[in-house]
Protein backbone atom coordinates (compact mmCIF):
# COMPACT_ATOMS: atom_id res chain seq x y z
CA UNK A 1 0.00 0.00 0.00
CA UNK A 2 2.65 2.57 0.82
CA UNK A 3 4.39 1.27 -2.11
CA UNK A 4 1.48 2.30 -4.35
CA UNK A 5 0.80 5.72 -2.53
CA UNK A 6 4.84 6.59 -3.17
CA UNK A 7 3.81 5.74 -7.11
CA UNK A 8 0.70 7.92 -7.55
CA UNK A 9 2.62 10.86 -6.02
CA UNK A 10 5.98 10.47 -8.70
CA UNK A 11 3.22 10.05 -11.34
CA UNK A 12 1.22 13.22 -10.42
CA UNK A 13 4.25 15.40 -9.57
CA UNK A 14 5.15 14.35 -13.07
CA UNK A 15 2.48 15.51 -14.54
CA UNK A 16 2.35 18.40 -12.81
CA UNK A 17 6.09 19.42 -14.62
CA UNK A 18 5.21 18.50 -17.95
CA UNK A 19 2.11 20.48 -17.80
CA UNK A 20 3.85 24.08 -16.45
CA UNK A 21 6.95 23.28 -18.84
CA UNK A 22 4.34 22.61 -21.93
CA UNK A 23 2.53 25.95 -20.81
CA UNK A 24 5.70 27.56 -20.81
CA UNK A 25 6.23 26.54 -24.25
CA UNK A 26 2.86 27.87 -24.96
CA UNK A 27 3.61 30.96 -23.58
CA UNK A 28 7.08 31.68 -25.57
CA UNK A 29 5.54 30.47 -28.70
CA UNK A 30 2.88 33.37 -28.36
CA UNK A 31 5.31 35.79 -27.67
CA UNK A 32 5.74 36.87 -30.97
CA UNK A 33 2.67 36.77 -33.46
CA UNK A 34 2.51 38.02 -37.44
CA UNK A 35 0.07 39.55 -39.40
CA UNK A 36 0.71 39.81 -42.96
CA UNK A 37 4.17 42.05 -42.99
CA UNK A 38 3.53 43.65 -39.51
CA UNK A 39 5.11 41.86 -36.77
CA UNK A 40 3.53 42.36 -32.49
CA UNK A 41 5.88 41.37 -30.18
CA UNK A 42 5.15 41.13 -26.12
CA UNK A 43 7.53 42.05 -23.97
CA UNK A 44 8.57 39.87 -20.52
CA UNK A 45 6.39 40.94 -17.02
CA UNK A 46 7.91 42.20 -14.35
CA UNK A 47 8.04 38.92 -11.90
CA UNK A 48 9.95 37.35 -14.41
CA UNK A 49 12.57 39.88 -15.49
CA UNK A 50 12.20 42.93 -14.02
CA UNK A 51 12.18 44.16 -17.36
CA UNK A 52 8.87 46.52 -18.44
CA UNK A 53 6.19 44.90 -19.97
CA UNK A 54 4.44 45.58 -22.89
CA UNK A 55 4.00 44.95 -26.19
CA UNK A 56 5.99 45.91 -29.52
CA UNK A 57 4.80 46.41 -32.85
CA UNK A 58 7.20 46.25 -36.10
CA UNK A 59 7.14 46.23 -39.93
CA UNK A 60 8.83 43.10 -41.33
CA UNK A 61 11.92 43.56 -43.68
CA UNK A 62 10.00 44.34 -47.45
CA UNK A 63 11.59 42.84 -50.19
CA UNK A 64 12.30 45.87 -52.95
CA UNK A 65 10.76 44.98 -55.78
CA UNK A 66 12.47 44.34 -59.20
CA UNK A 67 9.85 46.61 -61.18
CA UNK A 68 10.57 50.28 -60.97
CA UNK A 69 7.42 52.20 -62.81
CA UNK A 70 8.06 56.06 -63.77
CA UNK A 71 5.08 58.09 -64.59
CA UNK A 72 4.76 61.13 -66.86
CA UNK A 73 7.82 61.85 -68.46
CA UNK A 74 8.45 64.81 -70.76
CA UNK A 75 11.70 64.95 -73.50
CA UNK A 76 12.54 69.04 -74.73
CA UNK A 77 15.02 68.85 -77.71
CA UNK A 78 15.46 69.45 -81.26
CA UNK A 79 14.48 67.62 -84.31
CA UNK A 80 16.48 67.53 -87.22
CA UNK A 81 17.70 65.00 -90.35
CA UNK A 82 20.64 63.45 -92.22
CA UNK A 83 19.63 64.43 -95.95
CA UNK A 84 21.18 62.19 -98.52
CA UNK A 85 18.47 62.54 -101.32
CA UNK A 86 18.75 62.42 -104.98
CA UNK A 87 17.16 65.34 -106.01
CA UNK A 88 17.98 64.66 -109.42
CA UNK A 89 15.43 61.54 -108.79
CA UNK A 90 12.96 63.09 -107.11
CA UNK A 91 12.39 66.01 -109.47
CA UNK A 92 12.50 63.34 -112.26
CA UNK A 93 9.23 61.46 -110.42
CA UNK A 94 7.24 64.47 -110.15
CA UNK A 95 7.47 64.54 -106.44
CA UNK A 96 9.08 67.58 -106.40
CA UNK A 97 7.33 69.76 -108.79
CA UNK A 98 9.36 73.02 -109.83
CA UNK A 99 8.34 76.36 -110.42
CA UNK A 100 8.52 78.28 -114.33
CA UNK A 101 11.12 80.63 -113.79
CA UNK A 102 12.93 79.04 -110.51
CA UNK A 103 15.58 75.76 -110.38
CA UNK A 104 14.53 73.05 -109.47
CA UNK A 105 13.93 71.90 -105.77
CA UNK A 106 17.33 70.80 -104.26
CA UNK A 107 18.58 70.59 -100.87
CA UNK A 108 18.65 74.17 -99.96
CA UNK A 109 14.72 74.15 -99.80
CA UNK A 110 14.76 71.69 -97.30
CA UNK A 111 16.77 73.59 -94.68
CA UNK A 112 15.51 73.69 -91.80
CA UNK A 113 15.35 76.86 -89.09
CA UNK A 114 17.53 74.81 -86.20
CA UNK A 115 16.19 76.85 -83.01
CA UNK A 116 12.78 76.45 -83.98
CA UNK A 117 12.45 72.53 -85.33
CA UNK A 118 11.75 71.04 -82.08
CA UNK A 119 11.26 67.71 -80.38
CA UNK A 120 8.98 67.12 -77.83
CA UNK A 121 8.19 63.33 -75.97
CA UNK A 122 5.55 63.04 -73.31
CA UNK A 123 6.41 58.79 -72.30
CA UNK A 124 3.27 57.87 -70.67
CA UNK A 125 5.33 55.66 -68.42
CA UNK A 126 9.08 53.89 -68.26
CA UNK A 127 9.48 50.66 -66.39
CA UNK A 128 13.39 49.17 -64.87
CA UNK A 129 13.29 45.71 -65.09
CA UNK A 130 16.14 45.08 -62.68
CA UNK A 131 18.62 42.58 -63.55
CA UNK A 132 21.86 42.90 -61.73
CA UNK A 133 21.03 44.47 -58.26
CA UNK A 134 20.06 48.41 -58.96
CA UNK A 135 23.21 48.41 -61.58
CA UNK A 136 22.08 47.28 -64.80
CA UNK A 137 18.47 47.13 -65.84
CA UNK A 138 15.57 46.87 -68.75
CA UNK A 139 14.22 49.59 -69.36
CA UNK A 140 10.90 50.27 -71.49
CA UNK A 141 7.92 52.54 -72.12
CA UNK A 142 5.33 53.86 -74.20
CA UNK A 143 4.71 57.22 -75.57
CA UNK A 144 4.27 59.68 -77.65
CA UNK A 145 7.05 61.70 -79.97
CA UNK A 146 6.33 64.66 -81.51
CA UNK A 147 8.28 66.37 -84.19
CA UNK A 148 8.39 70.03 -85.95
CA UNK A 149 10.67 70.39 -88.95
CA UNK A 150 10.46 74.13 -89.07
CA UNK A 151 11.40 74.92 -93.37
CA UNK A 152 13.70 78.14 -93.74
CA UNK A 153 12.04 78.08 -97.66
CA UNK A 154 8.29 78.84 -99.57
CA UNK A 155 7.82 74.70 -99.88
CA UNK A 156 4.16 73.59 -99.76
CA UNK A 157 2.97 69.89 -99.21
CA UNK A 158 -0.15 68.43 -101.13
CA UNK A 159 -1.57 65.30 -100.73
CA UNK A 160 -2.90 65.10 -104.10
CA UNK A 161 -5.23 67.35 -106.33
CA UNK A 162 -4.11 70.31 -108.83
CA UNK A 163 -0.57 70.30 -109.67
CA UNK A 164 0.80 74.33 -109.57
CA UNK A 165 1.92 75.44 -112.94
CA UNK A 166 0.72 72.73 -114.85
CA UNK A 167 -2.77 74.15 -116.52
CA UNK A 168 -4.97 72.55 -113.69
CA UNK A 169 -3.33 69.12 -114.30
CA UNK A 170 -4.13 66.48 -111.38
CA UNK A 171 -1.91 64.14 -109.49
CA UNK A 172 -3.45 61.41 -107.53
CA UNK A 173 -0.31 61.16 -105.54
CA UNK A 174 1.56 63.65 -102.87
CA UNK A 175 3.56 66.07 -104.21
CA UNK A 176 5.86 68.73 -102.83
CA UNK A 177 5.94 72.11 -105.07
CA UNK A 178 7.74 75.69 -104.17
CA UNK A 179 5.11 77.98 -103.56
CA UNK A 180 4.51 81.72 -104.55
CA UNK A 181 4.07 83.50 -101.24
CA UNK A 182 6.17 83.82 -98.36
CA UNK A 183 5.19 82.47 -95.28
CA UNK A 184 5.99 84.12 -91.09
CA UNK A 185 6.00 80.30 -90.23
CA UNK A 186 6.08 77.08 -92.44
CA UNK A 187 6.64 73.52 -90.51
CA UNK A 188 5.84 69.75 -91.58
CA UNK A 189 4.66 68.06 -88.21
CA UNK A 190 5.06 64.77 -87.43
CA UNK A 191 4.22 62.54 -84.86
CA UNK A 192 4.39 59.01 -83.89
CA UNK A 193 3.36 56.54 -80.93
CA UNK A 194 6.80 54.78 -80.02
CA UNK A 195 7.82 52.19 -77.61
CA UNK A 196 11.76 52.49 -76.29
CA UNK A 197 13.66 49.45 -75.29
CA UNK A 198 16.83 49.78 -73.42
CA UNK A 199 20.00 48.26 -71.34
CA UNK A 200 20.25 50.66 -68.44
CA UNK A 201 23.55 50.86 -66.58
CA UNK A 202 23.75 52.71 -63.00
CA UNK A 203 26.04 53.39 -60.49
CA UNK A 204 23.56 54.36 -57.75
CA UNK A 205 20.37 52.86 -56.13
CA UNK A 206 16.90 53.46 -57.69
CA UNK A 207 15.57 56.64 -56.52
CA UNK A 208 18.24 58.85 -55.30
CA UNK A 209 19.45 61.78 -57.19
CA UNK A 210 22.89 61.00 -57.30
CA UNK A 211 25.73 59.46 -59.15
CA UNK A 212 25.89 58.05 -63.10
CA UNK A 213 23.89 56.43 -65.41
CA UNK A 214 23.68 55.22 -69.07
CA UNK A 215 21.46 53.77 -71.19
CA UNK A 216 21.46 52.68 -74.83
CA UNK A 217 18.74 50.90 -77.00
CA UNK A 218 16.42 50.86 -79.75
CA UNK A 219 12.72 52.06 -80.67
CA UNK A 220 10.06 51.68 -82.89
CA UNK A 221 7.36 53.96 -83.97
CA UNK A 222 3.87 54.49 -85.72
CA UNK A 223 3.45 57.35 -87.36
CA UNK A 224 -0.46 58.63 -86.65
CA UNK A 225 -0.30 61.86 -87.81
CA UNK A 226 1.05 64.42 -90.37
CA UNK A 227 0.34 67.67 -91.42
CA UNK A 228 1.68 71.03 -92.89
CA UNK A 229 1.15 74.20 -91.04
CA UNK A 230 1.64 77.68 -92.80
CA UNK A 231 1.22 80.87 -91.81
CA UNK A 232 1.10 83.93 -94.19
CA UNK A 233 -0.13 87.64 -94.61
CA UNK A 234 -2.09 86.51 -97.87
CA UNK A 235 -3.64 83.09 -96.54
CA UNK A 236 -3.93 83.24 -92.91
CA UNK A 237 -3.38 80.25 -90.82
CA UNK A 238 -3.32 77.02 -92.87
CA UNK A 239 -3.08 73.03 -91.52
CA UNK A 240 -2.88 70.50 -94.37
CA UNK A 241 -3.37 66.84 -93.34
CA UNK A 242 -1.86 64.08 -95.24
CA UNK A 243 0.74 61.15 -95.41
CA UNK A 244 3.23 63.22 -97.94
CA UNK A 245 4.58 59.49 -98.89
CA UNK A 246 5.99 59.15 -95.77
CA UNK A 247 7.08 56.34 -93.67
CA UNK A 248 5.09 54.90 -91.53
CA UNK A 249 7.12 52.67 -88.93
CA UNK A 250 9.89 54.36 -87.73
CA UNK A 251 13.09 52.38 -86.40
CA UNK A 252 15.69 54.29 -83.74
CA UNK A 253 18.62 53.81 -82.48
CA UNK A 254 18.34 55.44 -78.85
CA UNK A 255 20.26 56.94 -75.73
CA UNK A 256 20.50 58.48 -72.24
CA UNK A 257 22.87 60.09 -69.93
CA UNK A 258 21.77 60.90 -66.43
CA UNK A 259 24.02 63.02 -64.83
CA UNK A 260 22.75 63.30 -60.74
CA UNK A 261 19.16 64.57 -61.48
CA UNK A 262 20.05 65.77 -64.84
CA UNK A 263 19.38 63.37 -67.93
CA UNK A 264 20.10 63.83 -71.79
CA UNK A 265 18.29 61.95 -74.87
CA UNK A 266 19.43 61.38 -77.73
CA UNK A 267 17.79 59.17 -80.95
CA UNK A 268 19.17 58.47 -84.36
CA UNK A 269 16.85 56.49 -87.72
CA UNK A 270 19.25 54.98 -90.15
CA UNK A 271 16.04 54.83 -92.21
CA UNK A 272 14.15 57.64 -94.12
CA UNK A 273 11.32 59.75 -92.66
CA UNK A 274 10.28 59.32 -96.27
CA UNK A 275 8.93 56.33 -97.91
CA UNK A 276 10.21 56.82 -101.31
CA UNK A 277 11.84 59.82 -103.17
CA UNK A 278 13.59 61.44 -100.42
CA UNK A 279 16.49 60.11 -98.64
CA UNK A 280 16.11 62.01 -95.16
CA UNK A 281 17.19 60.24 -91.75
CA UNK A 282 15.90 61.96 -88.70
CA UNK A 283 17.80 62.41 -85.30
CA UNK A 284 16.64 64.15 -82.19
CA UNK A 285 17.86 65.12 -79.07
CA UNK A 286 17.93 66.85 -75.68
CA UNK A 287 16.85 67.25 -72.06
CA UNK A 288 15.00 64.82 -70.23
CA UNK A 289 12.61 65.67 -67.39
CA UNK A 290 12.38 62.62 -65.19
CA UNK A 291 10.91 62.06 -61.17
CA UNK A 292 12.94 59.32 -61.34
Amino acid sequence: MKRLVILLATVFYCTGVFAQTDSTAQVKKSDTIRIGNIIIVKKGDKKSSGNDSGVVVAKAPHKKSRISTNWGIVDLGFANYDDKSNYAAANADGYLVARPGYPDLNKDNFKLRTGKSVNVNIWFFMQRLNLVKENVSLKYGLGLELNNYRYKSEISYKENGVIPYTNDMHSDKPFIFRDSITFDKNKLAADFFTIPVMLNFSTNDWGKYNGFNIAIGVSGGYFYSMRNKQISESRGKEKNRGDYDLERFKFSYIGEIGIGPVKFYASYSPHSLYEHSLDMRPYNFGIRLSHE
